[in-house]
């Protein structure tokens, strides 16, 4: 029996994906739910399994953008068997070297550059002697050796865009163009979250398999300062500004294929155990390529930390339709003025990008201060007073 395999729908609004790799080869056995390749849409990668179990035929190649439901491959499910295992020659076995040895005996070339050739596998075709009588020198080797490097190093390559990359880009330059984007920055002071982390990071990652690190901090900072500054945590639809009486936040991923922002749905529900294994569970997805769009669609607002990258200030672009995202820079040591002295403290900047049109400047200010007050009174602001009994520990 040939089974047409069709392109299944990724998620509403995808008309068309793109074949971004086929992992098996045409001909090969597969098995049933066996991942055989990877299709682009203009919002995720997706794997595609295989339906049933037989030997695939490829009907359309990688590179090419095809519609939902169009047939890409045909399984025979009649065939039975296993996958083929590539044979591989055993490791005690050496290769036959190329046969571009000198032949010493009519002395073309000197014997430390015939034993440089038969090290490097240079073709003695490609060398010219200048040494006596057209002898070929070992700066003669050398310097053949020295134009392929040099040329490997000049070397171009060109590879077409995903179809990912490509709404990614044209999202990026509709955003500068279409928004009146500003960004406010802040500095907060992470010397109460260190210490908080180093009394109890142990006994939380003890008991919930995950370790305590800073983003569910800025998560739930956040969530309580999208609840006082409404305007922050809504969108705009044509000449209408939409409010959200909930915080479902993106939490901006890097993964294989380019930047990912997954969403925690009702954020501001959650305690720092639920936002900690919520990130790791979504991390995990991104880094292997199996987010569902559903994971992706919704925020209302937006977290990227480019501090794990070493960032030290940024302006974050907002992921529309927001109309804010909040940027995470790397956290140094640094002398501040606290109460007419000069302490070293460990401080984080912080950037908030919002649209002009839906937010005031009094409100991104006002948003990001109280961001900083959270994080800086973490144990009142954001543990009820109690930071051992909120943990649950």
């Amino acid at each position: 029996m040939l089974l047409e395999m069709k392109v299944p729908s990724p998620g509403e609004s995808i008309s068309e994906v793109e074949i971004a790799q086929w992992i098996v080869e045409d001909g090969d056995f597969v098995e049933k739910d066996q991942s055989i390749a990877e299709i682009d849409s203009d919002k995720a990668t997706l794997e595609l399994p295989a339906e049933e179990s037989g030997t695939i035929k490829i009907v359309v190649e990688e590179g090419v953008t095809v519609a939902v439901g169009d047939i890409v491959c045909i399984i025979d499910t009649s065939k039975k068997g296993k996958r083929e295992v590539i044979k591989q020659e055993p490791e005690n076995l050496s290769h036959t070297p190329v046969e571009n040895h000198i032949d010493l005996d009519n002395q073309k070339a000197t014997p430390l550059a015939s034993a440089m050739i038969n090290d490097m596998e240079i073709s003695s075709n490609d060398l010219k002697g200048t040494g006596q009588l057209g002898k070929i020198t070992k700066s003669d080797v050398l310097a053949i050796s020295n134009e392929g490097r040099v040329s490997e190093l000049r070397a171009t390559s060109r590879k077409k865009m995903s179809t990912l990359r490509r709404k990614i880009a044209d999202r990026l330059v509709s955003v500068k163009n279409e928004t009146a984007m500003l960004t406010t920055f802040n500095e907060v002071d992470m010397s109460a979250i260190f210490q908080i982390r180093k009394q109890y990071k142990d006994k939380f990652k003890q008991k919930n398999d995950v370790g305590l690190g800073f983003m569910s901090f800025f998560t739930k900072a956040v969530t309580i300062a999208l609840m006082e500054y409404k305007d922050v945590n809504a969108m705009l639809d044509q000449d209408e500004i939409i409010h959200h009486n909930y915080t479902d936040i993106g939490i901006a991923v890097s993964a294989p294929k380019g930047l990912m922002v997954p969403v925690l749905r009702n954020a501001e529900l959650m305690n720092f155990q639920e936002i900690e294994l919520e990130i790791k569970r979504l991390a995990i997805k991104a880094r292997e390529g199996k987010l569902t769009i559903n994971e992706m669609l919704g925020g209302t607002f937006t977290i990227t930390n480019g501090g794990v990258f070493g960032s030290m200030l940024s302006t974050p672009i907002i992921n529309p339709p927001q109309s804010a995202i909040l940027g995470m820079h790397n956290i140094l040591e640094r002398p501040v003025v606290v109460n007419g002295e000069i302490k070293i403290k460990p401080i984080m900047y912080l950037a908030l990008s919002y649209d002009h049109r839906v937010i005031d400047g009094k409100e991104s200010v006002g948003f990001l201060v109280r961001v900083k007050e959270c994080l800086e009174d973490p144990i009142n602001q954001l543990m009820g007073g109690n930071a051992k009994t909120y943990l649950e520990l």
